[in-house]
């Protein structure tokens, strides 16, 4: 008998899902049904690891990704989901199913097939990539910093910012109008809170934005120069060891 965990706040959804694991096989057990990152966080820290996990994207306290920061999880993961089918390519392209609400029967034994195949592959990898590819879709980036100037906040909206900076070890955001405010984050925060997509973390005193970049020249010693649409402080070189890396974020 094979251990099915369900992760999933919404009633109706773990009715319909108990529904159908028992239309489509015998063999699957449901072992618990969580609603909350905390809920689960304290399952796989003490429970035996179930042999597949449903798993809601949005739960009680927040989005399901977290989960997997604060907790090793060993078992193959269906996710299920109310978003729509562009929001969901990054699945298929990592070879497990997702099931969409409400779950239909047929989509079920698909995807519970898919879990048997990963289970058979488990040491490629290829689970870990599926977190972190779909972690990325939905992660919740910022958008705003709140900048204190004297006796008021002033809000900065993050697509006006051309670059963050180091200066006298502090953090400073440089928008495109050449403003620069202090912002109260190291850069390895910054670049956590930021969408990757957008944002490159040139060097330990540049994260710079894709939209900002004017010129990218190349430097003796295989380094790379990249000038910015907004006058910099000092100039961005990029080592050896960053420019392939950074060719690719550029072009993709």
């Amino acid at each position: 008998m094979k251990k099915a965990l369900i992760i999933e706040d919404e009633q109706i959804a773990v009715q319909n899902l108990r529904r159908r694991l028992a239309e489509v096989s015998a063999d699957i057990e449901v072992v618990a049904v969580l609603q909350s990152i905390e809920e689960s966080v304290e399952y796989f820290s003490e429970q035996p690891m179930p042999d597949i996990c449903f798993m809601d994207i949005h739960l009680a306290d927040g989005l399901a990704f977290r989960i997997f920061d604060k907790v090793t999880v060993d078992c193959p993961i269906i996710f299920t989901t109310a978003y729509d089918q562009y929001a969901l390519d990054a699945f298929k392209v990592n070879s497990i199913d997702y099931l969409l609400k409400p779950i239909d029967k047929d989509d079920l034994q698909r995807a519970l097939a898919k879990a048997e195949r990963l289970v058979g592959h488990a040491d490629d990898g290829r689970l870990d990539k599926l977190l972190e590819a779909f972690g990325r879709q939905y992660r919740i980036y910022k958008s705003y910093f709140l900048i204190p100037v004297r006796d008021k906040l002033v809000p900065l909206q993050v697509d006006d910012i051309a670059c963050f900076y180091l200066e006298n070890k502090l953090s400073r955001a440089l928008t495109y109008e050449g403003d620069a405010y202090a912002i109260d984050k190291p850069l390895d925060i910054l670049t956590e809170q930021l969408d990757p997509d957008r944002f490159f973390r040139a060097n330990r005193q540049y994260l710079i934005s894709r939209r900002a970049v004017k010129e990218i020249l190349v430097w003796p010693l295989g380094k790379l120069a990249v000038t910015l649409r907004v006058k910099t402080p000092e100039r961005i070189i990029l080592s050896k060891a960053r420019t392939r890396e950074f060719k690719e974020w550029f072009t993709r």
